[in-house]
């Protein structure tokens, strides 16, 4: 707690009194010293006020207050008639009666960049009588867009200019100052003789001790975040058994929120602030955080409406006013829309449906066959098929209804069919049921893949079974350790066994190149409305989402903080502000990072972009992937968006913002890889080393038809 009061706080000088009297002699005396009288104008306001005041404001004697930071000296009226003047014009939304009920109030302020504008809006509407102010930093020429002090407040501890501001405007409320901030073991002794609690702080580890504190003392915490006018309201003197912060953070241990760098809050504050309900300015420039952008916003007018707010909260507790605990959001970019088109309400979100009980899987040969195929991987895991069987063979087709945006021309639906009739040979192959496969145009001329069940088998198909089963996406970093050259061999041979071609990138600065042209076609996907929403809309949240589609979010690998920045990412409002901006770098710095651990990035190439040519892509994509993971390594398919888009047009129709860069990231890729004139890319895999993924996707039953003969 700091004592040197005149630094922050008016020297009140009684010029009756001989002490005062002499310091009053000595100030005249210094010639740097200003002095400034109007008192006259004070009394002459003081009698026109209605009704007219009694004797006792009237008649009280003057003082002078000095204030040291500049050097001035200024006469001003006593203390209650100070008050009744200066508080006249807050009557009668709030009574002289309930003024002065609230001169009782004690506040404490932790923070005092927002919390500078609640101090100052407790003053101005003499909303308390004294203040208590922590906070450990200086003011920063950055802090003036927000905190309403000035160029000759620079370099001053924050608390101390708050402190100084207040004066300036009452010089009779008390203020008591903690210029070294709060730390946990300082928490109890701020709170002592405090009545509200305003934490306006940034150290997790304070905000969960003063809340704390606080519930075990019965005293309300408000906060205000300046975005969205969010107000939070905790009444622990109302309801003592209250979790802090709502509950929405768990029970944390406070010693492991000490010294956490601004990654690590991300997870906490993103639950403490409703990541959901962030302006979409706020959620773009979180995105943007250490990219473009040093830290997150707060505007000057925004932290002004939380003064308001605060002040207003405070009113409502000290005079034993209805104020429930929890949250409400005072927008005021949502009320100034409201003047020519009020918001229309929005539907409530549907129920999740109840996740369908998976089909069990049969022992017979033939279903063996199907599941098989089923397990074979597919863009967004869509499952994009339909798979029929007898007792005679199995036909694989491609199913239009289930395809995407990116899904130019069903050529990711090609993949994945060739994908799933691998898996089916190699099935058959184990069973002893290998016959003759065929690929043929079908309806709308798509590919249907068929295989007549015979009573073969193929020694190289069925020692892949068991690998074949285990074969699944693992999206975890890895360590790059280098391929050798048998590896390498195995792997191309793989793809050429399918007529596909394996351009296998190891050399570091090609796969640094790769990761960043993968990672700008995220971006895109991100920015361009069509393509978000349904990378968006693929994704799972388990225990609420079925998984037997789309992408389980525990299978991106995610941590706690790119997981919780993710409910930004999931907004469509958020992606609109940030391709504004034409921003977002940061949207594809988890690939970027992800491919830079890989040991090496392989590429199938087809010879041509015909129906069938990706329906023998997908045959060797699946049979490199299940040759990769057998060899040890970690395999994580990745599209980019302009995969599938072979013609200019399709680019433009894809992203046409876009069309352009996306064409100039596929002739990088296709430089950067190898790939020869007149080929297509069916399939970018990023191998590496690391360890298993977390969950397996699931597939869906309802798209596989067992036919009896």
């Amino acid at each position: 707690m700091t004592e040197t009061h005149g630094e922050y706080t008016a020297l009140l000088l009684d010029e009756g009194h001989s002490g005062d009297a002499a310091v009053l002699d000595r100030l005249r005396r210094d010639p740097a010293v200003v002095f400034v009288d109007r008192l006259d104008q004070q009394i002459e306001s003081l009698r026109s006020l209605v009704p007219t005041p009694g004797p006792g404001a009237l008649d009280e004697a003057p003082v002078w207050a000095y204030y040291s930071w500049r050097r001035t000296v200024v006469r001003l009226l006593g203390p209650a008639s100070f008050r009744l003047l200066r508080l006249d014009r807050n009557r009668n939304k709030i009574t002289a009666q309930e003024q002065e009920r609230l001169r009782n109030v004690t506040v404490g302020i932790v923070g005092l960049s927002v919390g500078h504008a609640v101090a100052l809006a407790l003053t101005l509407e003499g909303a308390c009588g004294g203040l208590r102010l922590a906070d450990f930093d200086t003011l920063e020429l950055s802090n003036l867009n927000r905190v309403p002090g000035t160029v000759l407040d620079l370099g001053v501890n924050k608390a101390v200019v708050a402190a100084r501001r207040i004066a300036e405007i009452d010089p009779y409320v008390t203020v008591t100052l903690w210029e070294d901030g709060l730390d946990v073991e300082s928490v109890a002794e701020f709170l002592d003789g405090t009545d509200v609690v305003i934490d306006e702080c940034d150290s997790l580890d304070v905000k969960v001790s003063l809340r704390r504190e606080a519930k075990r003392r019965g005293l309300p915490v408000l906060m205000a975040t300046s975005d969205r006018g969010l107000l939070d309201v905790e009444r622990f003197d109302l309801e003592p058994d209250r979790p802090v912060f709502h509950g929405v953070i768990g029970d944390v241990d406070v010693e492991s929120l000490t010294g956490l760098g601004s990654r690590d809050k991300i997870p906490l504050v993103l639950r403490i602030l409703d990541a959901g309900e962030l302006s979409a300015t706020m959620a773009a420039s979180l995105v943007e955080v250490d990219e473009t952008i040093s830290t997150w916003p707060q505007l000057g007018g925004e932290v002004l409406l939380g003064g308001a707010q605060v002040a207003a909260a405070v009113r409502r507790i000290g005079l034993g006013q209805p104020l429930a605990p929890g949250r409400c959001r005072m927008d005021l970019d949502q009320h100034l829309d409201a003047l020519t088109d009020p918001p229309r309400p929005h539907d409530l979100p549907e129920e999740p449906a109840d996740r369908a009980v998976p089909a069990p899987v049969s022992h017979d040969a033939v279903d063996a066959v199907v599941h098989a195929a089923a397990r074979a991987p597919s863009g967004g895991n869509v499952q994009p098929w339909t798979i029929a069987a007898d007792d005679a063979g199995l036909t694989i087709s491609v199913a239009p209804e289930h395809t995407t945006a990116m899904d130019v021309g069903y050529r990711g639906s090609c993949v994945a069919v060739g994908a799933a009739l691998h898996n089916a040979r190699i099935a058959a192959s184990a069973a002893g049921l290998l016959g003759a496969v065929t690929v043929h145009d079908g309806d709308e001329g798509l590919p249907v893949a068929t295989m007549t069940f015979g009573s073969g088998n193929a020694r190289e198909l069925t020692d892949r079974y068991e690998h074949m089963l285990d074969r699944t996406t693992n999206r975890r970093p890895g360590v790059p350790r280098p391929l050798d050259d048998t590896q390498a061999g195995l792997l191309a041979e793989a793809a050429s066994r399918e007529g596909a071609r394996l351009c296998l990138v190891t050399d570091r600065d090609d796969i640094a190149m790769i990761g960043a042209i993968l990672a700008e076609s995220d971006r895109i996907r991100f920015l361009t409305p069509t393509l978000h929403r349904e990378m968006i809309g693929e994704l799972r949240w388990p225990p609420l989402d079925s998984v037997e589609t789309g992408i389980d979010v525990r299978a991106l690998e995610l941590d706690s903080a790119e997981l919780s920045t993710l409910a930004l990412l999931r907004r469509p409002d958020v992606m609109e502000r940030l391709g504004e901006l034409d921003a977002g770098r940061a949207l594809g710095k988890s690939t970027a990072d992800r491919v830079a651990s890989s040991s090496a990035v392989a590429v199938v190439a087809i010879p041509g972009s015909t129906p069938r040519d990706y329906v023998r892509g997908g045959e060797a994509t699946e049979s490199v992937w299940i040759h990769a993971q057998a060899l040890g390594l970690a395999v994580q398919p990745i599209s980019p968006v302009f995969l599938y888009g072979v013609e200019s047009a399709e680019l433009e129709q894809l992203s046409p913002r876009y069309a352009a860069p996306l064409e100039r990231l596929r002739e990088e890729l296709f430089d950067v890889v190898g790939a020869k004139a007149g080929e297509a890319l069916a399939m970018v895999l990023r191998l590496s080393h690391a360890p298993g993924p977390s969950v397996r996707s699931e597939r869906l039953a309802d798209r596989l038809r067992r036919r009896i003969s």
